[in-house]
């Protein structure tokens, strides 16, 4: 189907609409221009999402770790009271 004739087949599907959906039809051009002037997002490296959830798990890890004699502490107290 050429240019023209899809302009022609919406041309003439627009003299059909009532005005609530026109206003739909010109916000959804507004959003077809708005989509064209947008940087798509570049591609996620998974690899590297792998590592950086590695270093994260060991971190959180770690944290867990060192904050559990505090806890333990803490949890003797509130039984000896």
């Amino acid at each position: 189907m050429s240019a023209a004739s899809v302009k022609e087949q919406v041309a003439r599907a627009l003299d059909t609409l009532s005005e609530a959906e026109l206003q739909q039809v010109a916000e959804y051009v507004a959003f077809l221009r708005f989509r064209t002037r947008v940087t798509p997002l570049a591609l996620v490296d998974e690899a590297h999402l792998v590592t950086l959830y590695a270093e994260g798990a060991d971190e959180d890890r770690a944290l867990a770790e060192a904050g559990m004699d505090s806890y333990r502490d803490q949890l003797h107290m509130e039984d000896t009271q």
